[in-house]
């Protein structure tokens, strides 16, 4: 069985010096690893190794830094296949998706590496003298990511992290911290000086609530749902420590009357279903305009149909189990109350049958219509592979239904007419909003939330400048 060490100062700890608890797989519950469970003093000891090996770090020059993480990326790619069959295993995403994810934080390494580069000052001169502006970096940082994307969302906060200047301790998920804890390693393997970069394990409220509370971080980069959110913002505003946090979705997807709707029914079970729905960015409810909703529900089905849900390390699997039983009974109370209050079941709604499906948290896409804002699938986030479909009669009766939502992450709309689609993306109160495609997400460009949704962006030249702070020198020339 894999082992799962934490590493602090360049040195992986010993898993026998720790609490062991065993990481299981949610399509069978097979033992995936055994994974050394950390304490305040282990994330007290790697605050404090990564703010002894800030001096160094910060003063390293980008074109030496970017060597290092152009390096770091190419040892995660030598190391995809292993990590990825991990991710698998211990979060039940399908191992095509889980290559992919490792191959893209390989990528968001190399970005920055560049990106790292353009981190330049100012120099201006004005009537009233001469300034020089510099971009320093802030310290320490905080790193906690969710169990949805371990590797994905870790390298959206390593590279600008690392590209600036920063040391960093990551805290990933409870439960599941192989194949982050495995991805950490190829980077400090890759020759970072000791101390740069930290992992240590263990639960949220005191693992979590040390990294945030103590006063060497300076930066809390966090993802994950909002109520923990609130509590990380709140406990930062002590100290007024900087936060980037990217919380809770609950996406729109608007379907106009003069659509295509067969790109449309494709792209929405795509995004609704992906990773059985476990996406903050995933379509949590859909708007179908009244002259063409029978015609779009119809092929949504159909597509829905034509996945394949299994265990995630088989050939040819769309879909694996959730995550947890925990997401699968929100799920179906969900759903039930949907039903409860009216809506109709087109297709799912249930695990599936046979004995490959007995021991895993499975559960089939499931399509919805007739819902509408009573219901608390169309009200709070889900995380599970639900459609639900309201009618709706003109674009601006969707728009208010769209933003009538505390969340504010992404949004989509499909229609042939660009420029209704150019205004209504103004109008949509969200982060990211994709007109005609189903992704708001491209590393060059910002990611984030508004309202609940978050604070702050990742992603783009957004996320370095996240790590960096501003300081203006005068000069008495």
């Amino acid at each position: 069985m894999h082992q799962t060490h934490m590493i602090i100062n360049g040195e992986q700890l010993p898993i026998s010096s720790h609490r062991v608890e065993t990481i299981y797989n949610p399509a069978n519950q097979e033992p995936v690893a055994l994974v050394s469970v950390g304490t305040r003093q282990d994330a007290q000891t790697a605050l404090e190794a990564a703010k002894k090996a800030f001096p160094l770090w910060s003063e390293t020059s980008s074109e030496k830094r970017a060597e290092l993480l152009h390096s770091a990326a190419d040892l995660v790619r030598e190391r995809a296949v292993s990590i990825a069959r991990l991710l698998t295993q211990e979060q039940g995403k399908p191992l095509k998706n889980a290559r992919a994810e490792i191959l893209s934080s390989a990528d968001i390494l190399d970005y920055y590496a560049e990106e790292g580069r353009r981190n330049v000052g100012e120099w201006l001169a004005t009537s009233r003298g001469r300034s020089v502006v510099l971009r320093q970096p802030v310290g320490v940082a905080a790193l906690i990511t969710p169990w949805n994307y371990p590797v994905d969302l870790l390298s959206w906060k390593v590279g600008p992290c690392l590209a600036a200047g920063c040391t960093f301790v990551a805290k990933p998920p409870s439960r599941a911290p192989v194949a982050a804890t495995e991805f950490v390693r190829a980077i400090s393997d890759a020759g970072l000086p000791a101390g740069v970069v930290n992992v240590v394990h263990g639960p949220g409220g005191e693992v979590g609530a040390e990294l945030v509370e103590n006063p060497i971080s300076r930066k809390i980069a966090f993802t994950g749902e909002t109520e923990t959110g609130r509590w990380i913002m709140a406990r930062a505003a002590n100290q007024i420590k900087r936060v980037s946090l990217e919380l809770g979705g609950h996406s729109p997807f608007i379907v106009c009357g003069d659509a295509d709707i067969e790109k449309a029914a494709a792209a929405c079970a795509q995004r609704a279903f992906s990773n059985m729905g476990q996406i903050c960015i995933s379509v949590n409810r859909v708007y179908a305009a009244d002259e063409v909703a029978e015609e779009f529900t119809d092929r949504l089905v159909h597509q829905t149909e034509r996945l394949r849900i299994g265990n995630g390390l088989e050939d040819n699997v769309d879909l694996g189990p959730m995550f947890s039983n925990e997401q699968r009974e929100k799920t179906k109370e969900h759903m039930k109350d949907a039903l409860d209050r009216g809506a109709e079941l087109l297709f799912g709604g249930r695990e599936p049958e046979g004995k490959a499906f007995e021991k895993g948290y499975f559960f089939l896409p499931t399509v919805l219509d007739r819902a509408d804002h009573k219901m608390k699938i169309m009200r709070e986030e889900t995380f599970g592979p639900v459609a639900p479909i309201m009618r709706f009669e003109t674009v601006d009766e969707a728009i208010k239904l769209a933003n009538d939502s505390n969340y504010g992450l992404a949004a989509y709309i499909y229609t042939s007419d660009i420029a209704t689609g150019i205004q209504a993306a103004e109008r949509l109160e969200a982060g990211g909003v994709g007109v005609n495609i189903n992704n708001v997400m491209d590393y060059q460009m910002p990611f984030g939330g508004w309202k609940e949704s978050g604070i702050g962006r990742e992603l783009g030249h957004y996320g370095l400048e996240s790590f960096l702070e501003i300081k203006h020198i005068r000069l008495g020339i």
